[in-house]
């Protein structure tokens, strides 16, 4: 309808839509060194313990549980800045945020090994505060940008080719950071990870601006009112719905599966392979198909339903890693054939990577709609732990398998490892996405409960319910 309260907070342009990816890209520029780099860089260069890192990442997970929580609720009770409620906050935490991931990377080699791990847990836990700080905002953003689900569809897209071309510097980083010594061995170069740092960080600062300078905030919202346990209301509200749970154990699941191949292949394919160079080609492979995919992702959506094309998509992936798997089974793992498979898989990933944030505005809409409830930036904090969660989960995924065959960092070399040690190394490598895909099949099929009707009818709803708080 013309008239309708939707309609007049709508009509996105394309510089919103390039605008809102520069968000996502900036993101991803800075996360992207967390995951692709930063296991290998502090085992390797820093010869911290994979159990120290994985200690680390708990405690920064049970510090987010209370930190994320409390800017959500910072962010819904601020009040209304003259650049918007959520834009003012990425020009704000842009170059901190920055400045925290290249102190990841700071040169603490001369310090004992306990000071090496107090600067990493320091250093770590800072960064993601930070990067808290900036994501919350900058996710609650779609809210205000448009409040059509079409439009918030296309927004989806656009957020996910942003991250795609975000994570590219840090991928490219970790298959170049390496220098050959004088007896042939390939080995990280502290020098060159810095710099690449730092060369990634600045790009970030660049693009978080643009995000800020492109995108507009047409949907007018009221800061959330500062009541003793609210907090502790809307969190309440949160778990007991089961389509926002669902996104969010999806969403958690999803990029678990992307964070350990990211991490986890810098290790196979110097060890394994033996190709380090070719470091960054799996997940170059899975991203492929979205160059292709985010053309007709949105109609496909809006025709069959979100959930229906996402949940289809991740399940054929997960078939490519069982193939892999049985495939092994009988000794055949060439590298251009996990290479192959990775590519495959990823016209399946390419749906939900592209549709996933659209379903959790979608979750976010029914909250409104049902329970009314308006703390969006609360919502979204509690939405962005659970993704952190899954950074957690693949950290433990990558760093569990290199306990078991005894890695100790540089020191270890690929003629010192038994043939089994390989063969495990390698199994890892296709069963914990194969098992990763498949839990978020079933919780998209049996779980998130918003299918294409159900969000049809959700649209109506929401029309009725912005008509009567705008008295229009």
């Amino acid at each position: 309808m013309e008239n309708s309260y939707i309609s007049r907070t709508s009509g996105i342009r394309g510089k919103d839509k390039i605008g809102y990816a520069m968000g996502d890209l900036a993101s991803c520029l800075v996360f992207g060194l967390t995951q692709s780099v930063l296991n290998k860089y502090y085992t390797d260069v820093l010869e911290v313990s994979v159990l120290s890192v994985m200690v680390m990442t708990i405690i920064a997970r049970i510090w987010d549980a209370v930190n994320d929580p409390i800017w959500g609720r910072i962010i819904d009770g601020a009040k209304k800045y003259p650049d918007g409620r959520y834009r003012h906050w990425i020009k704000v935490f842009s170059v901190p945020t920055a400045l925290a991931a290249v102190l990841m990377f700071a040169d603490v080699r001369g310090l004992p090994a306990g000071g090496r791990v107090a600067w990493i847990y320091f250093s770590y836990i800072l960064f993601g505060m930070l990067y808290t700080c900036i994501n919350i905002p900058y996710g609650s953003l779609a809210q205000v940008i448009t409040s059509d689900d079409k439009e918030r569809s296309s927004l989806s897209v656009f957020r996910s080719i942003g991250s795609t071309f975000g994570a590219m510097p840090a991928m490219v980083l970790a298959s170049v950071c390496y220098v050959t010594l004088a007896d042939g061995r390939k080995e990280m170069s502290f020098n060159r990870v810095f710099i690449g740092a730092c060369v990634i960080a600045a790009l970030s600062i660049v693009t978080y601006f643009l995000c800020y300078a492109w995108s507009k905030e047409r949907v007018d919202t009221e800061p959330a009112p500062r009541e003793k346990g609210q907090t502790a209301k809307v969190i309440k509200t949160l778990l007991r719905s089961r389509p926002f749970m669902a996104v969010s154990i999806a969403s958690m699941l999803f990029l678990a599966a992307q964070m350990f191949g990211q991490g986890y292949n810098s290790y196979l394919f110097h060890h394994y392979f033996n190709k380090p160079g070719l470091t960054m080609l799996p997940t170059v492979f899975q991203y492929l198909p979205v160059a292709v995919v985010m053309f007709f992702a949105t109609k496909l959506g809006n025709r069959y339903g979100r959930r229906e094309v996402c949940s289809l998509g991740i399940l054929l992936a997960a078939v490519f890693y069982i193939a892999l798997f049985v495939l092994a089974l009988f000794g055949i793992t060439p590298v251009w054939m996990y290479l192959a498979a990775c590519l495959m898989s990823g016209i399946g990933t390419a749906f939900i990577f592209l549709l996933v944030w659209v379903l959790a505005t979608d979750a976010i809409d029914y909250n409104k709609v049902t329970y009314g409830l308006n703390d969006e930036a609360t919502s979204y904090a509690f939405y962005s732990f659970m993704r952190k969660l899954g950074t957690t989960v693949a950290t433990i995924l990558i760093n569990v398998p290199l306990l078991r065959i005894g890695y100790s960092g540089s020191e270890l070399r690929t003629e010192g490892l038994s043939e089994a040690a390989l063969r495990s190394m390698y199994n890892f490598s296709v069963m914990i996405p194969a098992v990763l895909f498949l839990l978020v099949y079933l919780t998209l099929r049996f779980m998130y409960p918003l299918s294409k009707a159900r969000v049809e009818e959700l649209q109506v709803k929401k029309e009725a319910m912005l008509r009567a708080q705008s008295g229009k």
